[in-house]
């Protein structure tokens, strides 16, 4: 297999990290992805680690130039309809998600079980997500993912209060709270070594795969 990162800040560092510990080979870490000639591209897996609009930019040459693409960047989801529609028009797997942590998509799952034994008893949600000051989006999309997990399932929609603190690489905590009681989970990230482990995961998913999957449908 072959990579090229999009985006080459602190996550495209960690994630060219984190292909060289697993033996993939790392084409290019570019800042400008529709650069990238499109005989080198459809060689290779596109990991998008960019902001909003850059990937606003970018989607339709990825779907048309690469073999396949794991997309970690979020705030899209008002254009996820025209994304997902350009990837299954070019025929380009893709894998997405608003956290690619194998710890986070556990939360979600069971987030997702709670939310569903507890609907109609009475709780209500809360989310608090703190991440460091150089975050561009508020909520976060983990956050939202988390949201709408609790508003499908608990037919409640939660209030999401968002902290930015230091250099906090991510805390999110889902609460469910009634007269009797309250429920807590908390996923916490020391670092972002996870989110490059889970992305790492995701390109090696894209071989022989067909079509555009969020992630946590792939591993849970």
């Amino acid at each position: 297999m072959k990579v090229i990162i999009s985006g080459y800040g602190r996550m495209g560092h960690m994630i060219e990290k984190k292909l060289a510990s697993h033996g993939i080979e790392l084409v290019l870490a570019s800042e400008d992805i529709c650069a990238t000639p499109k005989g080198i591209a459809k060689e290779c897996v596109c990991i998008d680690f960019t902001t909003p609009q850059a990937f606003r930019e970018n989607y339709k040459f990825i779907a048309a130039s690469f073999k396949a693409a794991v997309i970690g960047t979020t705030g899209w989801n008002d254009i996820q309809a025209e994304v997902i529609r350009e990837f299954e028009d070019h025929g380009t797997p893709m894998i997405y998600a608003s956290n690619f942590s194998i710890g986070v998509n556990a939360l979600f799952a069971a987030v997702e079980r709670t939310a569903k034994v507890l609907k109609g008893r009475g709780y209500t949600p809360h989310i608090t997500e703190t991440h460091h000051i150089h975050k561009l989006d508020a909520p976060s999309g983990t956050a939202k993912s988390l949201g709408a997990l609790v508003c499908k399932e608990l037919g409640s929609e939660p209030q999401i209060d968002s902290i930015r603190e230091g250099e906090v690489p991510g805390i999110h905590t889902v609460e469910f709270v009634s007269e009797a009681d309250r429920l807590s989970f908390t996923h916490e990230a020391f670092s972002r070594e996870g989110l490059a482990e889970g992305a790492v995961a995701a390109a090696l998913l894209t071989d022989g795969l067909e079509g555009v999957h969020e992630f946590k449908d792939l591993i849970l």
